[in-house]
């Protein structure tokens, strides 16, 4: 996945979760941006941090900036939550899910699962596969990342749906994605989501099966490099 041609800045700060104040550094203008992530972002954005943004100027675009990256103390981290469905697309693409169904299989996006749920992809190949994503972006350190950033109670409901269509016969796959450069395996942040970590070990007692995918993340985008099971 590409990155469109970005503008370097720096962080002032972040408020109201999903606005941000940066001052560009090509001729120190404060513009205020849209922050596109929901959770706590702990460790993503330092005041004074180095972040790229990207340029919109849809008609519909109330801000015409995106916060896309930050460079933290530990390394670069993609801060754009939604970009990680795009990368397990490409990752699917690409062929990183070849043991779990062919090339041909017939793919979708936003699959219904549930009364009020859509998974965020379903592949049809026997039963059918549900594939619900998680962008981490959490850095604990020494390498350590972990997931949710803060408390979930709509990623401890993805659980719940995920499970009953695994007991209605369809595989389901937990994938997680890697946003963050120092990430080199994932955990449930149990210090953080007790409630969801528990849901999670349930989850998998009962079919649920947990994936990592790690990516190369640069300013030229965010490009899939590997897939290996959460508990290896």
């Amino acid at each position: 996945m590409d990155f469109p041609a970005l503008t370097v800045g720096h962080l002032v700060r972040r408020y109201k979760r999903f606005l941000a104040d940066v001052r560009l550094s090509t001729n120190g203008e404060m513009v205020c941006v849209h922050c596109p992530n929901t959770g706590a972002m702990t460790g993503c954005q330092p005041p004074g941090g180095k972040v790229w943004l990207s340029s919109h100027d849809g008609p519909r675009r109330k801000l015409p900036w995106t916060w896309e990256l930050v460079e933290t103390d530990a390394g670069l981290a993609c801060i754009h939550a939604a970009l990680a469905n795009r990368v397990v697309a490409e990752a699917i693409e690409r062929g990183l899910f070849a043991q779990f169904w062919p090339a041909r299989a017939l793919w979708h996006r936003e699959k219904p699962m549930g009364a009020r749920s859509r998974a965020d992809f379903f592949v049809e190949w026997n039963q059918g596969v549900f594939v619900e994503v998680k962008a981490v972006s959490l850095h604990l350190g020494r390498g350590e990342g972990a997931f949710p950033d803060a408390v979930s109670t709509r990623a401890k409901k993805h659980l719940l749906e995920l499970v009953a269509a695994r007991q209605k016969g369809y595989r389901v796959l937990l994938i997680f994605c890697v946003m963050h450069t120092a990430i080199e395996r994932v955990s449930a942040a149990h210090h953080i989501d007790a409630a969801y970590a528990e849901s999670l070990s349930w989850a998998v007692a009962n079919g649920l099966e947990i994936y990592v995918l790690f990516n190369d993340i640069s300013t030229g985008g965010i490009y899939p490099r590997s897939l290996v099971s959460m508990a290896g």
